[in-house]
């Protein structure tokens, strides 16, 4: 394009400086002024264009200069550049690379899930998403030996790779359940160098969701259940135990309380709450005549129980 622009560029500069030799007459010559002026001016505007480039954030500029790519490469922001040279922007912020068996979820529309054979030879389906970013200190090196659409080259295939070797470590059930994390964690340990020596930043990997056959499914979740039930089971245990406890003490404080009562009901204090309780009523504005049975010492009769036996 600026090749173009440069030589429509020239074309009106020499229509402007010969035309006046080529017309004789006065109109022709206002004529061809008018139409080189207008390819000056076009091909200027467009060599200006290219004279000058936008990198937005998150992005760097790549220069090549007719068909060399350059070392320096354009950082954000506004660059003057020279109009020849061609700026291939490239993303450097982090992205997301996910293969999900769920259409329109991940990268490739429809199933994408990888299948890999586990440890004990069960085949696993897995949903992954990868985090992952270009270094920019070796895009020039990854545009050059890689190309733009390093995603599909480099990263894709990798990825794929790296679940498969890991998924052969494992063993089904373990990688379903408590070594999901350790799982995880040794494909980003395969992942990571091959991607580095790419000019690749891995991240981090993320195991969305793991498949298992039907039959060993079915198996787990019948073992998690029961384990759950024990483990209710061993709850009501314990809180009926402690219930247990609880009334165990409440009766022994009753009896030490009861014990306590009984021993301090004696002749003397009966005598005397009996007095108390008649100077009460006698001083009662609702005088009431009480008569209670009693012997001769102002022992009221009632059985007091006594220590060695009941009077």
């Amino acid at each position: 394009m600026v090749i173009f622009a440069l030589i429509i560029l020239i074309i009106g500069v020499i229509g402007l400086v010969f035309g006046g030799y080529l017309f004789t007459a006065d109109s022709d010559r206002k004529i061809a002024k008018f139409i080189s002026g207008g390819l000056c001016t076009f091909g200027g505007l467009i060599i200006a264009l290219n004279s000058f480039v936008i990198i937005n954030p998150g992005e760097i500029g790549l220069q090549i200069l007719f068909g060399k790519l350059k070392k320096e490469i354009f950082t954000e922001g506004f660059h003057i550049k020279n109009p020849f040279v061609k700026v291939v922007k490239m993303d450097i912020r982090t992205q997301a690379y996910t293969m999900s068996k769920r259409t329109y979820e991940g990268q490739i529309k429809g199933d994408d899930a990888i299948r890999a054979l586990s440890k004990d030879g069960l085949q696993l389906v897995f949903d992954i998403t990868v985090w992952f970013r270009l270094d920019p200190s070796r895009a020039v090196e990854v545009y050059r030996k890689i190309g733009k659409y390093y995603v599909y080259k480099i990263v894709r295939p990798a990825i794929r790779t790296a679940i498969r070797d890991a998924a052969a470590l494992y063993n089904a059930v373990s990688v379903y359940s408590e070594k999901r994390q350790e799982f995880s964690n040794k494909i980003a340990e395969i992942l990571e160098p091959q991607l580095k020596e790419r000019g690749i930043v891995l991240e981090k990997v993320l195991v969305r969701n793991i498949d298992l056959p039907t039959k060993v499914k079915a198996a787990i979740e019948a073992k998690l259940e029961a384990e759950q039930e024990a483990e209710k089971m061993r709850f009501v245990l314990e809180k009926e135990k402690r219930e247990a406890e609880r009334k165990r003490v409440e009766a022994e404080g009753i009896a030490d309380a009861q014990r306590i009562i009984a021993n301090s009901l004696t002749s003397n204090y009966l005598q005397w709450y009996y007095i108390n309780t008649l100077k009460e009523l006698i001083n009662s504005p609702n005088n009431t005549v009480v008569v209670l049975p009693f012997d001769q010492r102002l022992t009221p009769l009632i059985q007091i129980p006594q220590r060695g036996g009941t009077k």
